[in-house]
């Protein structure tokens, strides 16, 4: 449903000087213009605005970054697990990213074509709509390490099947939060974008301190 610019306001507690300048950037799409007085904002905008503030406060994002992500993103702010899932491939680190073919890539890594596929059915590589990115490329390196030192790959194999039951407890929970109450969508798209970004994250790195600093003094 079209909203009015005072709606579009207390939906989303910008002011109108500001709405007008992401339309001005391009961070927003031009209203309808039934009436020579009168503009329509599509109800999209809502969360556009409110995904734009998240990003500011908590990455202190310039308009600049925003409108690079914007242009390398196709968001679908309609759909709540685009902006989710989208939102988590910008932030995962390839935003900077540079891209390859995946010949390109075979020639940079020396990888054969029979190595690179069992990385990809192992779900150690992947491979996205822009080939194979700087990120595999330096994962690549880890894996050559770890041959060479005689690292069991089966950690890397373990990471894998934790990581998927991970994701798909985490879409289930989301999916939960999303539909529990539609009025709160941005507080739960903060709350899940802090839960996955920052709290897991910790929780594995400090775990995993704590358990190399108990092995240490059982020694």
């Amino acid at each position: 449903m079209p909203l009015k610019m005072k709606q579009l306001m207390e939906e989303t507690g910008e002011s109108k000087s500001t709405i007008l300048f992401y339309i001005k950037e391009g961070l927003l799409p031009q209203p309808q213009k039934p009436k020579p007085n009168l503009h329509l904002y599509d109800e999209s905008c809502i969360n556009i605005i409110k995904f734009i503030k998240y990003l500011q406060n908590q990455f202190s994002y310039s308009i600049a970054q925003i409108q690079a992500i914007f242009m390398e993103n196709k968001f679908n702010f309609s759909d709540d697990f685009s902006i989710i899932l989208r939102s988590l491939q910008m932030m995962s680190g390839n935003s900077d990213a540079i891209w390859y073919s995946t010949d390109d890539f075979l020639e940079l890594s020396e990888l054969t074509k029979k190595e690179l596929d069992a990385y990809v059915q192992r779900g150690l590589l992947f491979k996205q709509e822009k080939g194979f990115s700087t990120q595999e490329l330096k994962l690549v390196e880890v894996f050559k390490r770890a041959k060479r030192l005689g690292l069991n790959e089966k950690l890397f194999d373990a990471y894998v099947k934790s990581a998927k039951e991970l994701a798909q407890l985490e879409y289930r929970l989301g999916s939960e939060m999303l539909e529990y109450d539609k009025d709160l969508n941005n507080e739960h798209y903060e709350l899940l974008f802090d839960v996955i970004l920052t709290l897991k994250p910790y929780l594995f790195n400090m775990h995993t301190m704590q358990e190399h600093q108990r092995q240490m003094d059982l020694k």
